[in-house]
């Protein structure tokens, strides 16, 4: 017993010289490996074992000094070499949950706030409803009698005689398209019995001349027809354009003079309503806001009824200088025909520059124009 004691009490006294005799020497070595880094100094315990206390205390240190958003997936601690000149590097992320944060470097670009094409969408349409409200309620109120309504007692006039006229002008279109659909049913009708009478002629030997006289009466009255057509269709056009275009660009014009005008006193009664009101730091705004709303209609009235004016005085012109030249072919062609007077019906259209389809030809080609 005491033999084996005394044996493993000297080997056990051995083993930590030896080691601490390696440890020494290592130390030597590396000392001497590394002259450049006086700092790579690593402590070792008695096991042999690196002593890693020192790192673990300078990462604690490190994460307590960290920004707190900072987690420990996002730092990362790197020890390099003896051999390198860098006793250590920090690699550290963007973090989220701080304040800052780690940008690259270079220019910073301010982007501009792009609008939403929804949102613009929908402000026209708030916008439009709005206005469509304040001139359906404007309507209804002049209708109950409640509403009062701007007034321009001349130009009312002018528009009322305007509208007259254009039924009174349409009725007039009506007749004559009537009796111009007439004249050439009466024209055909002729013609084909100045062609009867032309065949029996031929056919007929003791009624030969009898058959000639009225086939040549009957065409005859067929040419100088289709003449009167001619004038009257030329007639028709002229009262068409003016009716149908002229007068009827004037009437829109008058619409949209009219639209402007109950915007108009739709905004003059909203602002009166804000005006009878009380005057506090709330109603202000909005009295400011509906004068100027009021005023931007107020100018949109104003030139539309400068606009109905001016086409009103035009239209006038327009009307007599085309009315009277109309008015005199028809009743030119009109006193011609009946009368007999085919020079005279034929004069007329010459004086108008009115050009006349030659039954049967047709109409020449571009090269026999030129």
């Amino acid at each position: 017993m005491s033999d084996y004691s005394n044996e493993t009490t000297t080997l056990d006294t051995t083993k930590p010289a030896t080691e601490e005799a390696k440890s020494n020497s290592e130390e030597s070595t590396m000392a001497q490996e590394s002259p450049k880094n006086s700092a790579a100094e690593i402590p070792v315990t008695s096991n042999g074992e690196v002593d890693d206390s020192h790192e673990h205390g300078f990462n604690r240190d490190l994460k307590c000094s960290l920004p707190a958003g900072l987690g420990l997936s996002e730092t990362q601690i790197t020890s390099h070499g003896f051999d390198s000149t860098k006793e250590g590097v920090i690699e550290a992320g963007a973090f989220q949950g701080g304040q800052r944060t780690q940008t690259k470097s270079g220019p910073v670009i301010l982007a501009d706030e792009t609008k939403n094409p929804a949102m613009e969408k929908l402000e026209l349409v708030r916008k439009w409803s709005l206005n469509t409200y304040k001139c359906t309620r404007q309507i209804i109120s002049e209708k109950l009698g409640r509403g009062s309504r701007t007034v321009d007692l001349e130009l009312e006039a002018q528009i009322d005689i305007l509208r007259d006229n254009k039924k009174k002008y349409e009725n007039i279109l009506k007749l004559a398209q009537t009796l111009s659909t007439q004249l050439f049913q009466m024209v055909h009708t002729q013609r084909q019995l100045g062609d009867a009478f032309a065949d029996l002629s031929l056919k007929s030997l003791e009624l030969h001349e009898e058959f000639g006289y009225n086939a040549d009466t009957q065409k005859l009255l067929a040419k100088n027809g289709e003449t009167l057509l001619g004038a009257i269709n030329f007639f028709i056009a002229s009262v068409n354009t003016l009716v149908n275009k002229t007068i009827e660009d004037t009437l829109m014009t008058v619409k949209q003079y009219e639209s402007a005008r109950i915007e108009y006193d739709a905004y003059r009664t909203d602002l009166e309503e804000l005006n009878l009101g009380p005057r506090d730091a709330n109603t202000l705004p909005k009295i400011e806001q509906s004068q100027h709303l009021f005023q931007a209609h107020k100018e949109k009235y104003d030139k539309m009824r400068n606009d109905v004016s001016v086409k009103l005085k035009f239209l006038e012109e327009n009307k007599v200088k085309v009315l009277h030249n109309q008015l005199v072919l028809f009743h030119n062609a009109i006193a011609a025909y009946f009368a007999g007077n085919q020079k005279q019906l034929e004069q007329t259209l010459k004086q108008f520059h009115i050009k006349l389809k030659t039954p049967g030809v047709d109409a020449p080609s571009w090269l026999e124009e030129q």
